[in-house]
């Protein structure tokens, strides 16, 4: 190359002529260097178009085709390095070992991934996938903060909402494991600042199982104790099978009922997949009564979680305990205090001990105050459709039941650790040096096992389990749709959408001799917009990832 520039440069500077130097820029000349030609800018242009041709042509042979990691959609995948991005020669690094056999599932779900985002007006948005306990895909795309331009990226930070439920399920597991923690006994043997509760004049009791399943009948945002029944008794009339209300009956409960649809936690995409429809198909901020709950947007700091009682302890029970499923956030700062008398230590002390112990090490709860690298911003749309900022909120009073902050790559390490104590049963005979599961295999078959009177939202196919939803394996006709078992947990925040999907892999004699767990597919989606149903998104990618695994084997 430097030949064929110094060729290039003498055969100009010999044919070029008198030289041009009038003006400044004569001037200023350097001396002792030779003088160029009007004719020397097209032989250089020339002689560098050659080299950088042929240059480029034996590049081509070996390239990886990728997006430019200049655009902000395409930053941080795993298929190339934070520094393997920066640098000239990226085009042509091949995807590392473990995304390589998964190219044709990631090109899908990026599309899918783009398509939603477009769709729902979503500034930004990552998603992180592990197969059989590997990290082999995890990408931004758009921005994790709109006004400075910065992109999102793997280790972007974000609101995860109701999927802090699933995390404090550990905690409790682990205290009922421990012979800490009795899930059927009153409330109020460990938190006696909990009032004792009537229903229609009767005594009840309102245990730990009954608040970890959205069965205790505690309210959620919805004050209003009337439109909640009215709301119930309008879904369940939908229900019944062949029997619709009438005509006269729906329109009245419509009109009572019908616009103050029960919210999930922020409130969740109420029945996801039918909120994923609304929201793609309506134009951005145009969802109503979804967020109108005024302590969805509390500015106050609470101390603990016996201080966030008072929020809602001296409220009436909606329902009998047990009787109807109430989603509550509530519920769960009831069960942080659980989790602080059964203990001994501070729920937030707790918690991070869990995660820790986890190797969840961005996994934080959510404060102001601090500095937490890679915080994004979280957005909303205004009345006339414009992107702004959302206004503060303090999540103290909900750190168990939304509020904490993490990382794609963290909710994969904590789903791949359910998975793990989920399946080890079932590979202890084949290979007795098996480490033990973070959470026993009965422990994990309980929370996986969905309760009867429950529902979940975000899958009508499913119900809710214990801080988990749960679909179960289902075919009812042969060579026709048949129903993966899986669980998932969604979550909706203020500015965040969230979900995290757990596909188990059907074992096998095979499999269970001859491979260790975790086996299966995790994916994690979080997005700095409210109001965005992932649940279905994040189990097409599942497949997609299921998919390219079979084809491997």
């Amino acid at each position: 190359m430097y030949r064929l520039l110094s060729s290039v440069t003498a055969r100009a500077a010999a044919t070029a002529g008198p030289a041009w130097d009038g003006g400044r820029r004569g001037a200023h000349r350097r001396p002792g260097l030779p003088v160029l030609g009007l004719g020397w800018a097209g032989g250089l242009g020339l002689g560098l178009g050659l080299a950088l041709g042929a240059k480029l042509v034996v590049g081509l042979r070996g390239a990886v085709p990728i997006q430019s990691p200049a655009d902000p959609e395409a930053s941080g995948t795993t298929e190339l390095s934070h520094e393997q991005a920066l640098s000239p020669g990226s085009p042509h690094t091949p995807a590392p070992p473990a995304a390589r056999g998964f190219s044709r599932a990631i090109e899908s779900s990026r599309d899918l991934l783009h398509r939603i985002k477009d769709e729902v007006g979503a500034p930004g948005i990552v998603v992180g996938v592990s197969v059989d306990g590997k990290e082999v895909w995890s990408e931004g795309l758009g921005y994790a903060d709109v006004e400075n331009r910065v992109p999102c990226k793997p280790e972007t930070v974000m609101r995860i909402a109701s999927i802090s439920k699933s995390l404090t399920m550990v905690a409790l597991a682990k205290l009922w494991e421990a012979g800490k923690l009795d899930l059927d006994l009153p409330v109020q043997h460990y938190v006696p600042e909990f009032p004792e509760k009537e229903y229609e004049g009767e005594k009840v009791s309102v245990t730990t199982r009954l608040l970890i399943s959205h069965l205790s009948g505690i309210r959620h945002y919805e004050k209003d104790i009337k439109k909640v029944k009215e709301e119930k008794a309008y879904k369940a009339l939908k229900m019944v099978k062949g029997t619709p209300p009438p005509p006269d009956q729906e329109k009245e409960l419509k009109e009572k009922g019908g616009k103050n649809n029960e919210k999930s936690d922020a409130p969740k995409a109420k029945g996801e997949q039918d909120s994923e429809a609304r929201c793609r198909s309506a134009k951005p901020g145009k969802k109503k009564n979804d967020f109108e709950q005024g302590e969805l947007y509390l500015k106050e700091k609470f101390e603990n979680s016996i201080e966030s009682l008072r929020l809602f302890k001296n409220d009436p029970l909606f329902f009998k305990p047990g009787s109807q499923f109430l989603y509550s956030t509530f519920g769960y700062t009831l069960l942080a205090a659980i989790v602080e008398r059964a203990s001994g230590y501070k729920y937030l002390d707790y918690m991070q001990k869990i995660f820790h112990d986890l190797d969840m090490l961005t996994t934080v709860q959510e404060e102001n105050e601090p500095v937490i690298y890679n915080r994004a911003r979280f957005y909303v749309y205004n009345k006339k459709k414009r992107l702004v900022n959302t206004p503060y909120v303090d999540n103290s009073y909900k750190w168990a039941g939304g509020g904490f902050l993490s990382t794609v790559g963290d909710l994969l390490k904590f789903g791949n650790a359910m998975l793990y104590g989920y399946q080890v049963g079932q590979f202890k005979n084949s290979n007795e040096n098996l480490l033990p599961g973070y959470l026993k295999p009965e422990t994990m078959v309980m929370m996986w096992t969905p309760v009867p009177n429950t529902e979940m939202s975000w899958d009508k196919e499913g119900k809710y389990a214990m801080a988990w939803g749960v679909v179960e394996k289902k075919q009812t006709y042969g060579s026709c749709r048949k129903q993966r078992h899986y669980a998932s947990h969604t979550g909706g925040a203020v500015g965040a959408s969230s979900v995290l999907l757990v596909l188990p892999e059907e074992l096998d004699s095979e499999a269970v001799n001859n491979k260790v767990p975790p086996r299966g597919i995790i994916v994690s989606i979080i997005c700095n917009m409210q109001s965005v149903g992932l649940n279905s998104t994040a189990l097409k990618i599942a497949l997609e990832f299921d998919k390219d695994r079979a084809d491997q084997s």
